[in-house]
């Protein structure tokens, strides 16, 4: 797995984000975020960010926080 991705069912930049790895070859798990308050304050704990998608890349074995689509669109250039 290269990335994980934390989503919820209603997001738009989720899908595109998901669509932008699945073009570039990527393999991700999705982590759905949608009615799971505790996940969602672990992942503001853990990012800063309270917005979904939140894309960590784990291919170095580091799962470095990417950001949102946005920042993924950016980070993969």
């Amino acid at each position: 797995m290269d990335f994980i991705i934390y989503t919820t069912k209603v997001c738009p930049y989720c899908v595109r984000a998901k669509d932008l790895l699945k073009s570039k070859g990527f393999e991700y798990r999705e982590v759905d975020v949608s009615g799971k308050d505790e996940m969602r304050e672990l992942l503001v704990l853990t990012t800063g960010m309270k917005t979904v998608p939140q894309i960590f890349d784990c291919r170095d074995g580091k799962d470095m926080h990417v950001g949102g689509y946005d920042d993924l669109v950016k980070y993969l250039g």
